[in-house]
């Protein structure tokens, strides 16, 4: 039993098993500082203890199998941890960890940018075929009309920075239903999600002061809940946050 334990430990050691748990974290840790480690960087001492950490000689080596069964030392916590050097790697070994944990959460299709509504007909396509879980903001403007340029201009911003959500555009006339959408109505913005209409907003610019940014429109669409949260945000806080240490 106990044989198979170490073999179990070994083989996480060496990168064939998923890593659960704190003694996987402290496993993937110490594979990290390996790699990360330079090889004038450290003395032969240091070299060597953490080596052996990680790399055990063979499965027969008695004193192999007492290091993988037992839990790390205080002596060996503080080697990790006991300069500059060390603390510089565990932030980018924390960065790695959480780039990887937010791919994983990243789920769906991506966009990136405010695509061009040619007709009604493409308006309608889009909106009946894009994937459930897809929010699909629709602005309906007009050319000449200053508050339509600036939310075009705020919508290509917002796009960049929630490719989750699928940012489009419209001219009124190109709808089909232009006498609808006079320009006392426009800026129109239409948000749907599964193919129904969840938010409607008729002259939205009346919104804002007579000069609007994006900032000002991702308040006002967080506000109604219609933009999902910036994951990546929390990563390069945390990695400026990290470097101003």
């Amino acid at each position: 039993m106990e044989e198979a334990q170490s073999q179990s430990l070994e083989e996480d050691f060496e990168g064939q098993a998923t890593h659960t748990g704190p003694k996987g974290v402290i496993n993937d840790w110490r594979k990290f500082k390996l790699e990360s480690e330079d090889s004038d960087s450290s003395p032969p001492s240091k070299k060597d203890i953490l080596r052996k950490m990680s790399s055990p000689q063979s499965r027969d080596d008695k004193d192999s199998k007492e290091r993988l069964s037992r839990k790390m030392s205080v002596q060996e916590y503080e080697l990790i941890h006991q300069d500059k050097e060390d603390e510089n790697c565990l932030r980018k070994y924390r960065r790695q960890c959480m780039q990887d944990m937010h791919q994983k959460l990243s789920f769906g299709p991506r966009y990136g940018f405010v695509y061009e509504l040619e007709s009604g007909e493409q308006f309608l396509e889009t909106i009946e075929k894009e994937q459930k879980i897809t929010t699909i903001v629709v602005h309906i403007y007009e050319d000449g009309i200053k508050s339509c340029d600036a939310l075009n201009s705020s919508l290509t911003c917002l796009a960049a920075e929630y490719p989750m959500v699928k940012f489009c555009k419209i001219k009124a006339s190109n709808t089909g239903a232009g006498d609808r959408f006079s320009s006392d109505v426009l800026p129109t913005l239409l948000v749907y999600k599964g193919g129904e209409l969840i938010s409607n907003f008729i002259s939205v610019a009346e919104q804002f002061a007579e000069e609007f940014f994006t900032g000002d429109v991702e308040s006002f669409l967080n506000e109604y809940g219609l933009l999902p949260e910036k994951e990546i945000r929390v990563i390069e806080q945390t990695t400026m946050d990290e470097d101003m240490e």
